[in-house]
């Protein structure tokens, strides 16, 4: 057998090949890693006669292969039940199983169902052709229920691998008459009606899913007994009591919550009570939060808004209370709080690149940037904008520093030619000079309608050429 992502029609494995056995928990929940696998026996043993069976979902019987077949993980076999057989899946032999019976207290006895032959390919065929009648079957069953006003909820079906019997699983708060429902089911399905009544719990065991914890749940996959969960386990690890997060899938408090709950209990004892208020020089302090295994308790002044918290050690705190007991009056609390620790950088050696562990703790600057200069000699720093003396400066010498050879300097264009006519307008001071027209680069001639170092100029195909300046009218 396969999960329903990676088999076929016919049940046979079609991606995985393991047979029905694999590690993601998709074929088989509450599975069990079989440590003994090929280890031999010792002389004259034989081995256990009694096998774990699973049927659809977290479902387990033991069997026992009184025919004496040679079984392993995954075969398929045919079993016998009353009435009619079912087909399931082998999921654990050998000596484990004596172990599994012992921890789920089944008694090796004659009641004990046997093992009727290994599942032939007709067997199997009929057993998928019942599987693909269960969605469709829960899904008319809960709306006949619906229809009788019961208080109940059809949560599985399962089918007999003979088709003989279905078999469903519902949860209710209360006891349910369903015997007209049985009747209605028996005319509906023409199949023999089971009812079994399960606990939300074993319903979210059953079903399976993801938890909050983005992992499978626990109950599908390991956890086979169900301990009682109060609010006070949530209580001792100073836990928001917000039913939202501590329920888990099945609507109840998460089982999780008891697995560390012996290590906070056993850290909160070495710890002073939390309603005992301290009598220090600035008023009465109240407690606010315990760091459990750091042993810090963190306390604020009452009737003192605006005043942060504090943190003193477990110890101090037990020293300040026997002293106001005693009537004695505190000096400095600063004495008794922790010293403050300091944070180291790791260190670590970019082998191979990589950025810097810490980039991400640099805060961006959120200020107004500087203001990025400009200057002509190819530097931005902005400290030659803002000088006029340095402006002259950078028209020529400062080309040699740089590198570069300067430019050929050509006649200058006397004032009022191939320019604005007009007097010539000044710069203000402390600025940049205003943009002329037509100015030329730096250290060349400037751009004018007749260059006097650039050659003379083109003729144009119509019209006469045009003036050398722009003064007075134009001659027709």
């Amino acid at each position: 057998m396969g999960c329903t992502s990676c088999s076929s029609d016919n049940g046979l494995p079609a991606g995985c090949k393991n047979n029905g056995v694999c590690g993601t928990y998709g074929c088989n929940k509450l599975d069990v890693f079989d440590w003994l696998a090929g280890v031999p026996l010792p002389d004259g043993q034989k081995g256990f006669d009694v096998v774990e069976v699973r049927f659809k979902n977290s479902r387990k019987v033991f069997y026992r292969n009184s025919s004496g077949f040679d079984l392993f993980q995954g075969d398929v076999v045919v079993v016998d039940v009353s009435p009619g057989h079912d087909v399931g899946v082998v999921s654990l032999t050998g000596e484990l199983v004596r172990v599994q019976m012992k921890k789920k207290e089944v008694k090796d006895n004659y009641e004990l169902k046997k093992i009727i032959r290994k599942a032939s390919p007709e067997d199997i065929e009929l057993w998928q052709e019942a599987r693909k009648l269960e969605q469709n079957t829960m899904m008319r069953a809960r709306e006949i229920a619906h229809s009788f006003d019961l208080q109940m909820k059809i949560s599985d079906v399962e089918y007999q691998g003979d088709k003989a019997k279905a078999t469903f699983f519902y949860t209710a708060d209360d006891r349910v008459d369903f015997r007209e429902l049985i009747r209605r089911y028996a005319e509906t399905f023409r199949v023999k009606i089971e009812m079994r009544q399960i606990g939300l719990r074993v319903e979210a065991g059953r079903l399976g899913g993801i938890g909050s914890c983005g992992r499978e749940l626990c109950c599908s996959t390991w956890l086979t007994d169900f301990r009682a969960v109060s609010t006070s386990a949530a209580r001792y690890q100073q836990l928001s009591l917000n039913p939202a997060k501590l329920a888990g899938q099945c609507g109840k408090l998460k089982c999780c919550l008891n697995y560390e709950l012996d290590q906070y209990v056993e850290a909160l004892r070495g710890l002073p009570a939390n309603n005992i208020r301290l009598k220090l020089p600035k008023g009465v302090a109240l407690h606010l939060k315990t760091d459990i295994f750091k042993q810090v308790m963190f306390y604020v002044y009452d009737n003192q808004p605006g005043e942060p918290p504090f943190a003193l050690s477990a110890d101090a705190v037990k020293e300040i209370i026997e002293r106001n007991k005693r009537g004695e009056v505190i000096g400095d609390v600063e004495q008794f709080m922790p010293a403050e620790e300091v944070s180291t950088e790791p260190d670590f050696a970019e082998v191979v690149g990589q950025d810097s562990l810490t980039r991400f703790d640099k805060k961006k600057r959120t200020g107004p940037r500087p203001p990025r200069g400009r200057g002509r000699d190819g530097r931005s720093d902005g400290r030659n904008e803002t000088r006029p003396e340095n402006r002259g400066e950078n028209r020529g010498e400062g080309r040699a520093d740089s590198g570069r050879p300067p430019r050929r300097e050509g006649p200058q264009k006397p004032p009022g030619q191939g320019g604005q006519s007009g007097p010539e307008k000044k710069a203000p001071e402390g600025g940049r000079p205003p943009q002329q027209q037509n100015k030329g680069r730096e250290g060349g001639p400037p751009r004018g309608n007749q260059g006097e170092g650039r050659g003379p100029t083109r003729p144009r195909p119509q019209g006469p050429p045009k003036d050398q300046g722009k003064e007075g009218p134009t001659e027709k």
